[in-house]
């Protein structure tokens, strides 16, 4: 199954343990499966790119978080969350910096704006997604062969779990494009082993990513360990110096994250293990307190968003080791640790995060790679099983053209699946993404509003795309709903110190690490000049004393723009999951329930 490097002088030949197959160095056989690095890249560039220009905004952690700091430093305001509190300080100002620049420089191009330049940094996620899924792809081709390769590339290309994940301005999307690098850097060994590289790359997915992420490595250095302490003594030197190199970049990483977060809060303060020290050892209840879920939950959102792909790679190892058991090759016993390695990555996490209370569909995106590399193994390990033609066996009875018939309609369906939960995904939720419109104005109609309107959000307040979709100095506001938890600030614009980002630093009010609601959060219905809310004519139910809805109250209220929004309480669940066509052929039941999102406007 897989395919050696050349020994060079970064794998002695005193090495006991190398690469075992027979194909050792020698040229591989041409085979329909290959799909050239180029032309994967652009494979991974279009999905990429259709899912910035399509993917909604599924977690509000993406806009609070991340986009509305960003504002901040483009723009001078913007909502702010108590982890930017220097009181706090677990998010870090290096990562948000780098999407900053990238917005910053689409103002340099023709016809900038705003959603023009929240568009760019999607389409730059989506290249740098593209580039380190070709990386990795490169390396599967390479260390294992093209077969593996080729459905790795199908699995990543057509699962609405990369949909959501490839352009998501979200620190679990940028670890996953940096472990993809850093797995490729351990995976491949031609030109020597290139654990340095490896290690960096992790450390880049731990300190400017997500921390955790950093754990993807273990599997990896557990082997280059392995390596250590069955090599010669001179490989035993070079695999410190390599291990030693990659540690030494790492830790280079945290120094200029820990620089860029001193100038920003203005305090000492190592973000990554603020981050760490929250999330495990937090005394005011951690992330628990947003909610915890069965252990089921990955479960269900994996076979949902990868479908027949996250069965194949539960059952990677296991297959494995029946291949091993009743056909064996003959191949050392590395060559089996080696692919236990592979494997390893997807279960560790998936074992990891089951077994926390507090989950979300973005924590397992680090592993999604991992998960397409485990479940094309095991379609490849299935293929040459279904393959055989031996009579004497009960697979070799079944006529070759059956076999390719039932292989060919089963990833068919789940090509079909995948496509109908990405449509019906964005058919959904897109409506946050359009009522803005209105804002920029077109050829047709000139853009409403004026600087230093305000743009309130009640029960809808989770929904809010970002400050990019507001025209310049008009803000977001909350008004009262049902919702006590703890709302986003906004950052100070005071112009103090050297006058760069005072609110990074200066004090805060409200804010806190136990979502406790803070009233100072709210602002008086009869002061917005704007009001998003979302009408649902299926539900009978009496409204919240709290929410009313706006969108019927024609005295005060004017519509601007509505679209259609995706009544979940009252679709079935199949019709959630998936796009179901609203045809007469489809039964009532089944159909999808629909509300109206939509951007109002205050009569005067």
């Amino acid at each position: 199954m897989m395919a050696p490097p050349p020994r060079t002088s970064a794998a002695p030949q005193q090495r006991q343990f190398e690469h075992p197959t027979a194909a050792h160095g020698k040229k591989k056989k041409p085979t329909p499966y290959i799909v050239q690095p180029i032309s994967a890249f652009y494979v991974f560039l279009i999905t990429g790119l259709v899912a910035a220009l399509f993917a909604p905004i599924q977690d509000c952690d993406e806009t609070f978080n991340y986009w509305e700091p960003t504002h901040y430093l483009s723009h001078g305001y913007g909502l702010q969350t108590w982890e930017y509190s220097p009181d706090y300080a677990i998010r870090s100002w290096f990562y948000v910096g780098l999407h900053a620049l990238v917005g910053n420089f689409r103002r340099l191009l023709p016809h900038p704006s705003k959603v023009a330049e929240f568009y760019f940094v999607r389409y730059g996620l989506a290249f740098v997604y593209a580039l380190s899924q070709t990386i990795f792809y490169q390396a599967i081709v390479l260390t294992l062969n093209g077969r593996i390769g080729f459905f790795f590339l199908l699995a990543t290309a057509t699962s609405p779990g990369n949909f959501h994940a490839s352009a998501a301005y979200l620190p679990s999307s940028f670890a996953m494009y940096a472990c993809m690098i850093g797995a490729a850097s351990f995976m491949n060994w031609r030109g020597g082993l290139k654990t340095s590289q490896g290690v960096f790359w992790f450390a880049v997915a731990g300190v400017l990513g997500w921390p955790f992420a950093a754990a993807l490595c273990a599997p990896f250095m557990a082997e280059e360990i392995l390596l250590m302490v069955f090599s010669s003594k001179e490989s035993l030197i070079e695999s410190i110096v390599r291990i030693g190199r990659g540690v030494v970049a790492g830790l280079l990483v945290v120094f200029f994250d820990f620089i860029i977060n001193l100038f920003f809060y203005k305090k000492i303060a190592v973000v990554s293990w603020n981050i760490v020290k929250y999330n495990i050892f937090s005394k005011t209840g951690g992330p628990d307190l947003y909610g915890t879920e069965p252990w089921t939950f990955y479960f269900k959102n994996l076979a949902l968003n990868f479908n027949i792909w996250f069965v194949l790679a539960v059952v990677a190892l296991p297959l494995f080791l029946l291949q091993k058991l009743f056909s064996p090759s003959g191949q050392g016993l590395y060559f089996g640790l080696r692919t236990v390695v592979f494997v390893a990555p997807f279960y560790m996490w998936l074992a990891i995060f089951t077994s926390q209370p507090h989950k979300e569909e973005r924590f397992m995106y680090p592993a999604y790679p991992f998960l397409a590399l485990n479940a094309a193994i095991s379609v490849h390990i299935l293929l040459a099983a279904i393959g055989q033609s031996d009579p004497k066996r009960l697979i070799g009875k079944i006529p070759a053209r059956l076999k390719l018939l039932l292989v060919s309609v089963t990833f068919a369906l789940s090509v079909i699946a995948s496509l109908a939960r990405v449509y019906g995904v964005y058919e959904a939720y897109a409506a946050p993404l359009k009522i803005y419109d209105p804002f920029q104005g077109d050829t047709a109609k000139p853009p409403i509003g004026r600087q230093g309107d305000l743009v309130c959000f009640g029960k809808e307040w989770y929904r809010f795309p970002t400050s990019y979709f507001l025209p310049r100095d008009m803000h977001a506001k909350f008004v009262p709903s049902e919702f006590r938890g703890l709302l986003p600030g906004e950052f100070s614009e005071a112009k103090v110190g050297f006058g760069f980002w005072s609110g990074t630093w200066l004090p805060t009010n409200g804010l806190n690490d136990r979502n406790e609601e803070d009233m100072g959060k709210y602002t008086e219905l009869r002061a917005c000049d704007f009001l998003v809310d979302t009408q649902y004519p299926a539900r009978t139910d009496p409204l919240p004393p709290n929410e009313p809805d706006y969108i019927a109250d024609e005295k005060h209220w004017e519509v601007v723009k509505c679209e259609s929004f995706l009544d979940a309480a009252s679709t079935h669940l199949l019709a959630r999951a998936l796009w179901i066509p609203n045809i007469s052929v489809v039964p009532e039941k089944f159909q999808r329930k629909w509300g109206r999102h939509c951007l109002l406007r205050r009569k005067k």
